[in-house]
């Protein structure tokens, strides 16, 4: 193989790719690619043009072979390791580490996957054995490294499709906005926004791919979301019908966004992090024209080493001053952007802990609780006081959301999360006025239904707590929620067998993902989530009584996996 030579995909390794990377034989059976794992999603970094570098000690592979495991690795792979490889939530795979190992140790690695939470890709159907071979020698070459994307660049993506002027001046439309459900539609890059009193869907509004996150403005008129493709989209919740307002791409690769909330500057600035180019960038908060880019390029936090591709993960906007909390993944730093004046943008850089992920406010949204997922920790970063407060180790790569708040009997203020990698679920108290013997520390461990947990919520009007397992492996759990009630967390967890309630008509995944609340406090809906050609739904559970209050399906519910209430997310009510 050629040193320095720019990949492309060919016509036959697109036509591989149709023919065995969308869908994977086991005898008869077709499988869908999957669909489990949010960190693992497919990448739009899969069909950018690459520099490729030769490693004369990884073993031969044809060019053919080099382009289709270029697009696997992207599709399922990057989101876990890194698009460099430098290993996140997933461990590195560099050539330094898996030539080592070897093709055939590898072959059995991804075949297999581990109780880490590492996909079984061949034994699930998902990865052929010819794929995995592929892939077991494709890791053991240099990573092919993607290109930059600059102002110009994202200028070239910015549509503003109905500026200011020509906006609405009050609401036109008769729904409880504050009620409104956005709902991801996974696979089809679409969110779809449901009306909460009624169960019924507004609009289907076109987005990026695979949209991650959805987040208000300050006045809760303006919902932005962001896909994986890193394309941003503001929709105007004033509308007739609720739809995109502007967009733009702020990069190849992104998770975050968020718009500015402190009194004085609400709605003026929107924030979005990238994946790669590793950066973030300020825009207009009502035209997403964009204003500054800022690389996240740096040393480590613990062992100061430079890594070449620190991911902004989750951005919050804080509630004490005029700045973004952005939170950088590989490095282990929490940055506070002061935007008062982003001509002379103010960053405070803190020392957290490496690979952080998501996260949420505690109760007083003073304190925000971060995961330091491969690091297992939480990151208490106190943002009045722009410091940490504490590293808090818990359990095996926690994965909150946004975790989840609520008075506990003994506790008092408590904030939760799950874990990816065990079944236990860590409270941590929050109350460091009243409660000092217990602040930010974990205080105490419940045991879940198993590993693969995603998101946790609570509710002030609820006595419930609620936890997903969407990526465990064993189909009873995916398809199911534990419930505890807050007030006697000793007598373990009830399950709502959510997925049945919904009643699909065929054999899809159905893996239940993201409790949601209503407005009120009363509700709880479930994505269910199953694969683009079958059947998928929102469940609505009772709060009060744990029974099936409704079931939403339509054709046009794809893939649904995240929601994001209107009212809670403006006001980080979990």
């Amino acid at each position: 193989m050629k040193s320095r030579m720019f990949v492309r995909l060919t016509t036959l390794a697109m036509a591989a790719m149709i023919g065995a990377g969308a869908y994977a034989q086991t005898g008869d059976k077709k499988v869908t690619q999957p669909e489990a794992n949010y960190q693992a999603g497919g990448s739009p970094l899969a069909a950018e043009q690459m520099y490729q570098s030769s490693n004369p000690k990884a073993p031969p592979m044809t060019q053919a072979e080099f382009d289709v495991a270029r697009k696997i690795y992207f599709e399922r792979c990057a989101g876990c390791h890194g698009v460099l490889r430098k290993g996140a939530t997933g461990k590195p795979l560099t050539p330094d580490i898996t030539q080592t190992k070897g093709t055939d140790y590898l072959k059995v690695f991804i075949a297999y996957g581990s109780p880490a939470g590492m996909p079984n890709w061949q034994t699930s159907g998902e990865m052929s054995e010819k794929e995995v071979d592929i892939m077991a020698r494709y890791i053991q070459h240099d990573a092919p490294t993607p290109p930059e994307y600059s102002l110009e660049d994202m200028k070239k993506t910015w549509k503003v499709i109905v500026p200011p002027e020509k906006r609405p001046t009050k609401k036109m439309n008769g729904y409880n906005i504050e009620n409104i459900f956005s709902t991801t539609l996974r696979d089809t890059g679409e969110v779809a926004l449901i009306d909460g009193d009624t169960k019924k869907i507004i609009n289907i509004v076109k987005t990026g791919y695979a949209v991650h996150i959805s987040r208000l403005s300050a006045s809760g008129r303006y919902l932005f979301v962001i896909g994986r493709d890193a394309k941003v989209n503001m929709i105007d919740l004033w509308m007739e019908k609720p739809d995109n307002v502007a967009e733009i791409r702020v990069g190849l690769e992104a998770r975050s966004v968020d718009t500015s909330k402190y009194k004085g500057f609400e709605d003026k600035y929107a924030i979005a992090g990238s994946y790669w180019p590793p950066q973030y960038t300020i825009m207009d908060g009502d035209t997403l024209e964009p204003l500054k880019i800022v690389s996240t390029r740096g040393n480590t936090v613990d062992k100061q080493e430079y890594h070449p591709e620190p991911r902004v993960a989750s951005i919050v906007a804080s509630h004490f001053k005029p700045e973004f909390v952005v939170n950088v993944k590989e490095t282990g730093k929490t940055l506070m952007v002061d935007y008062s004046d982003i001509d002379a943008l103010k960053v405070t850089e803190i020392g957290t802990a490496r690979f952080l992920h998501d996260g949420g406010w505690d109760s007083s949204k003073r304190y925000f609780m971060v995961a330091a997922n491969q690091s297992n920790k939480i990151a208490a970063v106190d943002a009045k006081e722009g410091k940490l407060k504490a590293l808090i180790d818990v359990g095996k790569i926690p994965h909150p959301g946004r975790g989840a708040n609520f008075i506990h009997p003994k506790f008092g203020p408590v904030w939760a999360t799950g874990h990816l990698g065990d079944e236990t679920i860590s409270l941590i108290g929050t109350d460091p006025e009243k409660h000092p013997q217990y602040a930010f520390k974990e205080v105490a461990k419940l045991q879940g239904q198993g590993g693969g947990a995603l998101f946790i919520k609570s509710h002030p009007k609820s006595t419930h707590l609620y936890s997903d397992t969407p990526l465990n492996p064993d189909p009873k759990l995916s398809q199911s929620v534990a419930v505890y009630d807050i007030n006697n967390l000793d007598k373990g967890f009830t399950v709502l067998p959510i997925a049945e309630w919904a009643g699909l008509k065929d054999d899809g995944a159905k893996r239940v993902v993201q409790p949601e609340f209503n407005k009120a406090g009363d509700e709880v809906w479930f994505s269910v989530w199953s694969a683009k050609d079958k059947e998928s739904a929102v469940v609505v559970v009772d709060d009060k009584t744990l029974k099936l209050k409704a079931v939403i399906k339509d054709p046009k519910l794809i893939t649904p996996t995240g929601h994001f209430n209107v009212y809670n997310t403006q006001h980080d009510v979990y």
